[in-house]
């Protein structure tokens, strides 16, 4: 009675038919190769959304650019990707075990009106990937470094499995040449996912970890407080951050200010200017002083945006002082550096403006670091342009290069790059050659391990107060260990398929139906 209902209720779920129908057997087989190959694109796009998390602000802050409003798009599209995924992968399950219970396919339209639609939306969202946001790309390569033992783990699971139904098949084919390509099609694969791990090369399956990455706050501590505030770098020191990133401009009195954003509307984002200074919110860094700049309110966005959804993880105390928070001049910051012996890294926002050194931002930026009495050492100077004038009137800074062949050229030995503008191999390399190696922006978990077992000397996070908890990387194995659990489990699968093609041939004689009469599509020719 049991089964009785369960199997109606299958039915019911996959095709909205309560009896038995009798369609097209060859036209079910086609919609549920369908349905595997929308499935099989919907959890791929949403593993690449996955991966790609960790630069989700970024997109975010590009729409806000575009559109003027701040929204979270990146979580829309993961929840929307994620319930495409689920949905696909349920259905692919009822479809599955319709063929394992012998129960006929017959998709309903209205399902095959939404593989549609997820086909659609994994297509526009792949375009809309490779045409915006392409240099990801190499995220998602690197990704496969820290997730592909345990993919080809995932995947030796879900291939025994479904071993049960290949061997079903097989076993009920019609025609030697049918069986043939079943089996042979079921090795190739097989034997595809058992030795891939001869292709796969983590830095983490080692057996010398090296030292953990020193942490560089990039604009403090953005998930815990405002960025580029007085409080967000006070946030990040106490997460026993080495160095403060921030961003520079100059304001129309000569006076550095801290400010990521530039052009027209660069305190949109990150201040009250709208309401302050009614019809100046278009306004470029020079239309203002450094006094009007400070009357601003550089704290309330954050509350009220919550860019990163970390706000109901702070305090009373805490989202009162974020919601009084102004612009600071960079003589602030050095002050607290100075105090606490942190080490200053910085973009110059608008340099590439200057019409000469004297004129530059560079000049009043060194001007004001060199007045300020800090150890010239703790300065990690980035900016490329006029870097000679710099050296030449303040020679202790410490010089730091974002093109490696520059550095060599320059005689330097410090690197500060974009974390997927190095292979972790090239990572390697560069620290046995006594280069420091400090990437940005790292913020997951999986990443900043990854970069952990490749060397990096340093990383620039917004995320500082989830890795100084952290005392070794996500995962990492010795290489015999990892060889032994391949093995094992490769093993242990090949012998649970033994078993099951073993049973599913005792079973064929016990009870083999004609296929014509029952109306199930057996996978056959």
């Amino acid at each position: 009675m049991m089964l009785s209902i369960s199997r109606t209720c299958l039915r019911g779920i996959y095709s909205c038919h309560w009896t038995s129908p009798k369609g097209d057997r060859n036209r079910a087989c086609c919609w549920l190769s369908f349905l595997s190959f929308v499935s099989i694109l919907a959890l791929s796009w949403m593993y690449v959304c996955f991966i790609a998390f960790n630069d989700h602000n970024d997109v975010n802050c590009e729409a806000f650019k575009a559109l003027k409003k701040w929204v979270n798009w990146y979580m829309i599209v993961m929840i929307i990707s994620a319930v495409l995924a689920t949905y696909c992968l349920l259905l692919l399950v009822f479809g599955l075990l319709h063929l394992a219970i012998r129960e006929p396919l017959d998709l309903h339209w209205l399902h095959k009106v939404f593989l549609f639609l997820g086909l659609l939306t994994v297509t526009l969202g792949t375009a809309g990937f490779c045409i915006k946001w392409k240099e990801e790309w190499q995220t998602i390569y690197m990704s496969f470094q820290a997730t592909a033992p345990f993919l080809q783990l995932g995947a030796v699971v879900a291939l025994t499995l479904i071993s049960w139904l290949v061997f079903q098949s097989y076993h009920t084919a019609q025609t030697a040449a049918c069986k043939v390509f079943i089996m042979v099609t079921f090795l190739v694969v097989s034997a595809a996912v058992f030795l891939c791990p001869l292709a796969i090369c983590s830095p983490c399956i080692t057996s010398n970890l090296p030292p953990k990455p020193a942490l560089v706050g990039h604009r403090g501590a953005p998930m815990l407080a405002p960025e580029n505030t007085m409080m967000s770098f006070r946030k990040s020191m106490e997460c026993g951050v080495v160095a403060f990133e921030t961003d520079v401009q100059l304001s129309k009195d000569m006076k550095p200010f801290l400010m990521h954003d530039d052009g027209p509307s660069f305190l949109l984002r990150t201040t009250d200017v709208k309401e302050t200074f009614l019809g100046r919110d278009a306004d470029m860094h020079a239309n203002f002083t450094l006094q009007e700049l400070q009357t601003l309110n550089a704290g309330e966005w954050f509350i009220r945006t919550d860019p990163f959804k970390s706000v109901s993880s702070l305090s009373k105390e805490d989202k009162r002082e974020a919601n009084n928070q102004t612009v600071p001049s960079l003589s602030e910051l050095l002050v607290m550096a100075k105090k606490h012996n942190v080490s200053l890294l910085f973009d110059l926002k608008n340099e590439k403006n200057s019409t000469g050194f004297h004129n530059s931002d560079s000049y009043y930026t060194a001007e004001t670091i060199t007045n300020s009495s800090i150890s010239p050492d703790k300065i990690w100077w980035l900016p490329p342009e006029y870097r000679h004038d710099v050296r030449k009137v303040s020679p202790g800074f410490k010089q730091m290069y974002n093109n490696v062949q520059e550095m060599y050229a320059d005689g330097g030995s410090f690197l500060n790059m974009k974390y997927s503008s190095l292979s972790t191999h090239e990572i390697s390399e560069l620290r046995k050659n006594n280069v420091s190696v400090n990437l940005w922006v790292v913020n997951e978990r999986w990443l900043f391990s990854l970069l952990w077992c490749s060397g990096a000397s340093s990383v620039t996070t917004n995320a500082c107060h989830i890795f100084k908890s952290m005392s070794k990387p996500d995962w990492q194995l010795e290489p015999n260990m990892y060889k032994g659990i391949w093995i094992s489990v490769d093993v242990i699968s090949l012998l649970l398929m033994f078993l099951l093609f073993l049973c599913q041939r005792r079973r064929k004689h016990v009870f083999h139906p004609n296929p014509r009469e029952s109306g199930v599509p057996l996978l056959s020719f």
